[in-house]
């Protein structure tokens, strides 16, 4: 009874162990809902994902609503999903209902022990939104991402920032901390760590130029201190905006007056890497002036090292992210820290490795660099089922067929799927997206003609909370799979489910992958921003916690009446084959989805 799911921050109402299943038994007092069954069948989803004495046992998510009786599904399960799809009962059914599941539900070769089942391990793996909630109400990263054995590489890294940290404060000394990892390694949740951890004071704030971040966990961290009744809504979001900043507006408003003195000794820089450099930083944004005269990183060094004492910075590296212009990259950290004495850096020795020379932070032997390997984080965590998928994204994007072939041949719960039609892409989508699993829809902000297509909609910049944060039937949440979130609204960011729209930006040819970009009515060969565009597709490949369904479109025949010259089918073919050929998988033919229960 009342079985804690820490993730969901819930309890299921009733979990009935039998010698063959895990029944989970949601109840509501009035009539079933398809709100209510998604809620049972998300809390057999997680007790799958993240519960070990559950991941071999069949599960069944149930609902016990009103006072009816049972009726059985109407096509009688052959070979159970896992778990099944939710069984609805009214209290009246209860016992027919457990009969009937004892009936299809076939004898297991190992029956649950109960007593093992008890103290087996609970341990999630938390969504970004999640855990900066968490971490905001004063929970340690060890206590929320413990799923695997391989969570070990994250706790490391935290522990590595927190005795930097502590020497920086024993020794009155400034120090850069620099943290690399692949995608979805984790290293957000470190810099979050750091700042809302159990080590979180007033004088440390997350900095970030990635503007929807920002807005997402402003909106869900003020959200919760609300409901939580920890103070007023106004209080909440001053709160949080204090310790969730934006990175631009913290140098700008450093740079204009110099005897400001920041209120913060630690800093955390997000996706360091993207820090303009001092041509972009003098240039602006198109809707506002800039207020700087140096790099981003000249900037942060000069604020940072204004007051007496101590000061750290940590910078998060995401290796292999860099989508525009302007970005100075690690190259332009280690200039500034060279010309400044009064700093130091620890990075791992990836840092020093690097093939890009913009992304080589020093040389070997540098005297004001300390190596720690305890600073790297090649683990991957957004994935909850498949830690492969980072690995073979980068072999598909650097057009390596064999080596992504014998990733997928080695991970057979690798989560990508390929199809040509748009209706069978959404429906595949929802089909995947169980229980209140969030799906959404993404796209190259360079596709430019996705629009003939019929997806055109981007997610606005004030509309992307909304769209992170709410669920169907809103309209303006992710699975309405109304708009496509682009790179720029989506990295920092994830979603359970994927949908990713393939565009005619980025394709496949004999000699590799080849970039475009579109100028009035025709495509461009784009060579001085290859690198932008293949590092847009790997943050649009890396966003799914489960599955990624790419949609491919067919493009235009050149036999069709009224060809559309702009959306070639032969380009879109190659890409499609390609992908396949890699190991992506054909979208299987899949069951009609559950009738609706009733009006949510």
């Amino acid at each position: 009874m009342e079985f804690d799911l820490l993730r969901l921050e819930k309890r299921i109402d009733t979990v009935i162990l039998t010698d063959r299943a895990i029944l989970c038994l949601e109840f509501k007092t009035g009539e079933p809902t398809d709100a209510a069954r998604a809620e049972a069948e998300d809390y057999a989803l997680d007790l799958r994902d993240f519960h070990a004495g559950s991941r071999t046992h069949a599960i069944v998510p149930v609902l016990v609503a009103g006072a009816g009786s049972f009726q059985p599904p109407a096509q009688p399960w052959l070979f159970p999903k896992q778990p099944t799809d939710p069984l609805v009962t009214g209290a009246a059914g209860l016992t027919e209902m457990i009969v009937w599941v004892q009936e299809m539900i076939p004898v297991p070769p190992v029956p649950i022990d109960g007593a093992a089942w008890l103290t087996s391990p609970y341990r999630p793996v938390p969504t970004i939104v999640e855990a900066a909630t968490m971490l905001y109400a004063r929970n340690g990263v060890a206590e929320i991402a413990e799923a695997r054995a391989d969570a070990a590489n994250l706790t490391r890294t935290a522990g590595a920032i927190a005795r930097h940290v502590a020497a920086a404060q024993r020794d009155g000394s400034r120090l850069v901390i620099f943290v690399t990892g692949i995608p979805g390694a984790g290293k957000t949740l470190c810099g979050l760590n750091a700042v809302f951890g159990q080590t979180r004071d007033d004088n440390r704030a997350f900095l970030t130029g990635n503007v929807p971040l920002v807005a997402v966990l402003r909106a869900a961290l003020s959200r919760d201190a609300t409901q939580r009744k920890v103070c007023d809504r106004r209080e909440a979001e001053r709160r949080v905006k204090q310790a969730l900043q934006n990175v631009h507006r913290f140098l700008e408003d450093g740079a204009t007056d110099p005897n400001y003195l920041p209120p913060e000794r630690l800093i955390v820089f997000d996706e360091a890497q993207r820090a303009w450099d001092e041509a972009k930083a003098k240039l602006g944004t198109r809707n506002k002036p800039s207020r700087l005269t140096a790099s981003e990183p000249a900037h942060t060094l000069e604020i940072m090292g204004r007051r007496q004492g101590w000061a750290v910075i940590i910078a998060l590296i995401g290796n292999g992210q860099e989508i525009n212009t302007g970005e100075a990259g690690l190259r332009e950290w280690g200039r500034v820290i060279a010309a400044d004495s009064r700093w130091r850096a620890v990075a791992a020795r990836r840092v020093v490795d690097a093939a890009e020379s913009s992304q080589r932070l020093a040389e070997e032997g540098t005297s004001w660099l300390t190596c720690d390997e305890e600073l790297d984080l090649t683990v991957p965590m957004r994935s909850v089922r498949d830690r492969s998928g980072a690995a073979w994204v980068d072999a598909v994007l650097r057009g390596d067929l064999d080596a992504a072939r014998t990733i997928a041949a080695s991970a057979p719960e690798l989560a990508y799927f390929v199809t040509r039609d748009a209706t069978a892409w959404r429906q595949a989508i929802r089909h995947f997206a169980r229980g209140r699993r969030r799906a959404g829809l993404v796209r190259s902000s360079g596709a430019k003609r996705l629009r003939a297509e019929g997806l055109a909609a981007e997610v606005e910049s004030g509309e992307v909370p909304d769209w992170f944060l709410r669920h169907w039937p809103d309209i303006r949440a992710s699975d309405a799979l109304e708009t496509a979130a682009t790179e720029y609204a989506c990295q920092g960011l994830e979603l359970d489910v994927v949908g990713l729209a393939w565009g005619g930006d980025f394709s496949q040819a004999s000699e590799g992958w080849r970039a475009w970009r579109f100028v009035g009515q025709a495509w461009q060969r784009d060579l001085k921003e290859y690198e932008f565009v293949r590092n847009t597709y790997r943050v649009l490949l890396t966003r799914a916690r489960y599955e990624t369904i790419i949609w491919v479109p067919p493009g235009s025949p050149v036999d069709e009446p009224f060809h559309d010259r702009t959306r070639p089918a032969s380009r879109m073919d190659a890409i499609a084959a390609f992908l396949v050929a890699c190991g992506a998988r054909p979208l299987p033919a899949l069951p009609p989805p559950l009738p609706a229960l009733a009006l949510l």
